[in-house]
């Protein structure tokens, strides 16, 4: 039997954003009864939440949303549970060594999810800070694996961030970097992935509705 599980946190009016960022505001504009009908209007960043990456977020000549195959974004996945059981402590660097003991899951064009438990914090400032974070040698190895798509359940890769999304990105690799998940606790090592952006015009990013279909 074929389910579908859901790996995107809500959106919700106020929820803190990654510090920078605009403020989230979600705002009835349009009621039944006012109007006929309901609507709202959304006033946030285009990296708001559960959200992807592409070249274009850190690179003027990187391609844009509209520019990647759409194919990138769903497909076959694996997840590499960085803690079975358990969550992995606050500010863990993630080290060459915890990736490629699972270096078969990297192959050229693969989707890999690496879960670390960091979603319990979501909604509050501290999951801004202090998450685990993917470290520059780590990042580097991952690139050289040319693989098509890295999903995290951290707010961004690293807390070396400019250094480790030019790495992910750059020309080369241009990796699909899906960011914000959250339970990957209920996902099996396999899986068809699901993460398709909206089409934003010259987009660097954009929220995402991220599904894991399970057989």
């Amino acid at each position: 039997m074929t389910r579908m599980i859901d790996l995107s946190h809500p959106l919700i009016d106020g929820q803190p954003s990654f510090p920078g960022d605009p403020q989230l505001k979600v705002e009835v504009v349009g009621t039944v009864p006012a109007n006929k009908y309901n609507l709202k209007r959304l006033t946030m960043g285009s990296h708001q939440g559960t959200h992807l990456d592409v070249p274009y977020h850190f690179f003027d000549d990187g391609r844009t949303i509209e520019e990647m195959p759409l194919e990138r974004f769903f497909g076959p996945a694996s997840l590499l549970d960085l803690a079975p059981g358990g969550n992995v402590p606050d500010g863990t660097a993630i080290t060459v060594g915890m990736v490629e003991r699972r270096g078969d899951l990297f192959e050229p064009g693969a989707r890999v999810l690496l879960r670390t438990g960091w979603y319990r914090n979501f909604g509050g400032e501290s999951y801004f800070r202090g998450f685990p974070t993917l470290t520059v040698e780590a990042a580097r190895w991952i690139a050289e694996r040319k693989i098509g798509l890295l999903g995290f359940d951290t707010p961004t890769p690293s807390t070396e961030w400019l250094t480790v999304h030019h790495t992910l990105l750059g020309k080369g690799v241009e990796m699909i970097l899906v960011e914000g998940l959250t339970n990957l606790h209920l996902l099996p090592e396999r899986f068809v992935f699901s993460a398709l952006p909206l089409k934003i015009q010259r987009g660097d990013g954009s929220p995402v509705r991220a599904c894991a279909i399970v057989e």
